[in-house]
């Protein structure tokens, strides 16, 4: 009989990885049953993962995974899939379920991901201070949840009236964009300078270097979402702006690291849950270049998207079946 795999934060990648494969379905034509449909799975394995962390996680099982410096990165995913699931009701879900009740939904996943995130934020990047640990792509996990707050942020904004409240809503929205984005440019170039003296290390960690993408898109999501609630002079500009230089940095990530993974698929990759690292990151360029087609209209970002979008649907298929077979 197999035995029963741990049960860690970071099988909460499975719901991000599906999830975003249904949010950047909503914008692909044609694809908005389906990826309903997706969704709906996502939100299910969301719930059966949630069943399954009350009845199975103690004070002293999450002390002892945040006590490890790997699995304690994958704390950022609970928050993640909270927030993608709700952002999925609001764009595929309404559809089923209502206007309304997609709101609340999306609200209450919204702010608990967001509490969530920001304390991931903190409590996580802290442990590392002082340690010798190695910097790699897993310190993304935990300091990018602000970043997905502000892009589903923005969506929820839309439907506020105008007034104060909306304008809180999307300038608390750019301060959480500031929170990841900075952290992320803390972090990335200690993860290139790790990947210049050391390498990429052990197989299995080797996707991991997929998740630099996933602040980078998120961003450039967030910021042409934002760029649609206007309340500040100069959102558009800024979108477009910020939305297309990332979008350049982002092309090159995975220019880089599709050579990095070819050349260890050569050599061999074993099957690891980090294998999720493929899906979510590059869903969230997917939705970065479809909002930039949204403000800048072009032949290039809406290609682009499409076939960024094949790529991430072949990669949400291969991983989940292989994800499947590894726990049953």
């Amino acid at each position: 009989m197999r035995r029963a795999a741990p049960f860690g934060p970071n099988l909460f990648a499975s719901v991000m990885g599906t999830g975003i494969v249904a949010t950047a379905g909503a914008s692909m034509p044609g694809l908005h049953v389906a990826a309903t449909y997706v969704w709906a799975l996502a939100a299910a394995l969301l719930l059966c993962l949630v069943i399954a962390a009350v009845r199975r996680w103690t004070w002293a099982t999450v002390r002892a995974q945040l006590a490890d410096p790997v699995m304690a990165q994958f704390w950022g995913a609970p928050p993640m899939a909270l927030m993608t699931v709700g952002t999925g009701a609001l764009l595929l879900g309404s559809d089923w379920i209502g206007l309304p009740a997609a709101l609340a939904l999306d609200w209450t996943l919204w702010t608990v991901g967001t509490v969530l995130g920001l304390v991931t934020s903190v409590v996580v990047p802290l442990r590392t201070f002082g340690s010798d640990e190695p910097a790699f792509a897993g310190w993304l996990m935990p300091v990018v949840p602000p970043m997905v707050s502000a892009a589903s942020g923005a969506l929820l904004a839309a439907h506020m009236a105008d007034g104060p409240g909306r304008q809180a809503m999307v300038l608390g929205c750019y301060a959480l964009f500031g929170v990841s984005l900075f952290a992320t440019l803390v972090i990335v170039p200690q993860v290139w300078q790790r990947l210049v003296r050391h390498g990429v290390g052990a197989a299995s960690a080797v996707p991991t270097v997929w998740i630099v993408l996933g602040p980078l898109g998120q961003s450039i999501t967030a910021a042409n979402l934002l760029a649609g609630v206007p309340v500040l002079p100069g959102q558009r500009a800024f979108g477009v702006l910020y939305g297309t230089t990332a979008w350049g940095f982002a092309l090159l990530w995975v220019a880089l690291a599709a050579a990095v993974t070819v050349r260890t698929v050569r050599r061999g990759l074993p099957f690891a849950l980090t294998w999720w690292s493929f899906v979510f990151p590059l869903g969230t360029l997917v939705t970065g270049t479809s909002a930039l087609a949204v403000r800048v209209p072009s032949a290039l970002f809406s290609g682009v998207a499409l076939v960024l979008y094949g790529g991430l649907v072949a990669a949400w298929v291969t991983v989940a079946v292989r994800t499947v077979l590894s726990r049953f």
